[in-house]
């Protein structure tokens, strides 16, 4: 999905260091690595952490106990933190004090046989089934449910390999899904298969504050400092 949306070089793999060489010796210049934190063995030279808003820190304590890799103390370390949705007013967290907010926003379906795209309004009022194979799949159902759209939720495991019986019901509504699970059913869609794209709204000024710090960082490794 990142491929297909940017069109930069793209690079998977477990071993970190060795994927953002590869990246290198295709004559990349800047590496954004997703999900990269707790990967120490890579060097880094700006430290973006994004935080759900809805589930935020969860029980606050650490794998397996709790949803956390790192304590929240590690976001003061941070070059800069993102609040992903939620509340408008985050209360009571001194840890997220002067975090920048997102929001995701969906307004078309395209169709995955034919690529065409419709209004989700037009899908105001009426039922779908709803596929998610990410990490927060309530994420998904919510937004379409504000939407006016009554949904039948289908929750998938995170990066779950989709097969045609986890998009196929006895039915003939629309079937809705998520971006990232687009990309895994483009052979084996059909007609009322449709995905929701997504794009990421910043608060007032908060786009120029988060492209700042990442192009100090920039400017500080140029300057060998």
């Amino acid at each position: 999905m990142l491929a297909r949306r940017t069109g930069v070089p793209i690079a998977i793999g477990r071993d970190r260091p060795a994927a953002a060489q590869l990246l290198i010796n295709a004559g990349c210049d800047v590496i954004v690595s997703d999900d990269g934190l707790q990967h120490y063995a890579l060097a880094r030279d700006c430290e973006i952490i994004v935080v759900d808003g809805e589930r935020r820190f969860g029980n606050e304590r650490l794998l397996p106990a709790g949803p956390l890799r790192e304590t929240p103390g590690r976001l003061k370390e941070a070059d800069a933190v993102v609040v992903n949705g939620g509340p408008v007013v985050i209360g009571g967290l001194a840890y997220l004090a002067g975090a920048l907010r997102v929001r995701l926003e969906a307004t078309d379906a395209i169709a995955l046989r034919y690529g065409t795209a419709k209004p989700l309004s037009e899908f105001s009022g009426q039922s779908v089934h709803a596929v998610a194979a990410i990490g927060n799949p309530q994420r998904f159902f919510k937004m379409l449910e504000s939407l006016g759209i009554h949904v039948i939720p289908h929750a998938l495991p995170d990066h779950a390999r989709l097969r045609a019986d986890d998009i196929s019901f006895a039915d003939d509504l629309a079937v809705l899904m998520t971006e990232k699970d687009a990309v895994k059913c483009t052979e084996i869609a059909g007609p009322h298969h449709w995905y929701v794209p997504v794009n990421i709204v910043f608060d007032e000024g908060d786009a120029e504050a988060l492209q700042s710090v990442v192009a100090k960082s920039i400017e500080k490794r140029a300057a060998g400092a």
